[in-house]
């Protein structure tokens, strides 16, 4: 071989080798970065961090469920009451019913999981309300684009009916309506949880249907037509437990106050998740273990009928079963009907759902011994 030949290729060879030992270091340093990024993720325990480690890829719900459509979901709370429910940790699926349950439970932390990510971003929006207002008529207003009157500080210990009255005596300011909307992005910004323009269009878009219709927005459905019998947010304030007592979380200073503090210190944690999924739920249960706590209440709403009539039913009962708990803990669901579209024995007249509460070691005996032959069966054996 001629020696300037050999001596070229002898360069370019080197030279190749460089690049070789260029790219692997580059790609090594790469792996290197998302290996330490995903161990950050694990140890972060910030509000958008947590947020982030306990999520998964969000899932699909034919309804954007801005407020519930359970008028009964205040009688759990004079379940929860008689069976001494209290404290722990908190897990709940939907907006902002959940919020009346912790202001009787008291948790020491909370967990909002929805397969569908606009939930998430539904309880940003209403972190920043709570950060945003001083009482509940400002809350309200904020809430529902009306202007703050004035004198909303002395509305701090007002009977809650009155409160009502006022906000429903306020004219929407259209100006206004948007710099309160523009406002909240702002706070929600501050609370490190990426948010896409798509994000920030939807929160923005439940904003705007708040506004327009106000206290008397209702749940609707893609593809359904619209429910009458579907309460108001008016009615789901003004709703009582089962002894006749307001249990809203607005119908008192005391437990709007406690909410406001819960949220200050970032212990109302939305999360993206499949209750019959692999990842969210069980690092829920982890999360809590790892805190040491047992869960007080698991507020299903009547998720578990989609699950059982999916085949996945079991898949959720088994991370249930396993929740940390003591003997106070129970599961919370709703039953709009059953085999033939009767109503649940222990439904309460004038409601067309019915709130039931169940201890979650029977739940976690009768999932062990199969207990269970039908959906029915779930939402009537031990339930009270």
């Amino acid at each position: 071989m001629d020696r300037r030949l050999a001596l070229g290729m002898s360069r370019i060879g080197a030279t190749a080798l460089l690049l070789l030992a260029i790219s692997g270091a580059g790609l090594t340093r790469g792996v290197v970065t998302r290996a330490a990024q995903a161990a950050r993720l694990q140890t972060d325990t910030s509000f958008a961090g947590t947020v982030a480690r306990l999520s998964e890829d969000p899932g699909y719900f034919d309804s954007d469920n801005l407020i519930s459509n359970e008028t009964s979901y205040l009688h759990a709370v004079s379940k929860l009451r008689a069976l001494g429910v209290s404290g722990g940790a908190y897990v709940g699926v939907g907006p902002d019913q959940s919020f009346s349950y912790l202001a009787a439970i008291r948790p020491t932390v909370a967990y909002l999981i929805d397969i569908r990510r606009d939930n998430l971003l539904m309880h940003l929006m209403f972190k920043a309300l709570f950060e945003r207002s001083r009482n509940r008529l400002e809350y309200l207003c904020r809430w529902l684009g009306r202007p703050v009157p004035g004198d909303a500080a002395a509305w701090r210990d007002r009977p809650i009916e009155e409160i009502i009255a006022r906000v429903d005596s306020l004219t929407v300011d259209p100006a206004s309506a948007t710099a309160e909307s523009a406002a909240l992005l702002r706070l929600i910004a501050t609370y490190g949880v990426p948010l896409s323009s798509a994000d920030s269009f939807t929160i923005q878009r439940f904003h705007s249907e708040f506004t327009r219709l106000g206290l008397n927005i209702r749940f609707t459905s893609a593809g359904r037509a619209p429910r009458t019998h579907y309460p108001t947010l008016r009615q789901l304030i003004l709703e009582r437990d089962l002894e006749g007592g307001q249990a809203n979380y607005l119908a008192t200073r005391d437990g709007w106050d406690f909410l406001k503090e819960l949220q200050s210190r970032n212990r109302i944690i939305p999360v993206v998740g499949d209750l019959a999924g692999s990842r969210a739920f069980p690092a829920i249960s982890r999360e809590i273990a790892t805190r040491g706590e047992r869960v007080s209440a698991l507020y299903v709403s009547n998720v578990e009928m989609y699950l059982w009539r999916d085949g996945r039913f079991d898949a959720f009962a088994r991370t249930a079963a396993a929740l940390p708990r003591d003997s106070h803990s129970v599961i919370i669901r709703s039953v709009f009907g059953g085999g033939g579209g009767q109503f649940h024995p222990l439904n309460n007249p004038g409601h067309v759902s019915t709130q039931l509460v169940q201890a979650l070691d029977d739940f976690a005996d009768r999932h062990r011994r199969s207990g269970w032959t039908s959906y029915w069966d779930l939402v009537t054996l031990g339930n009270r």
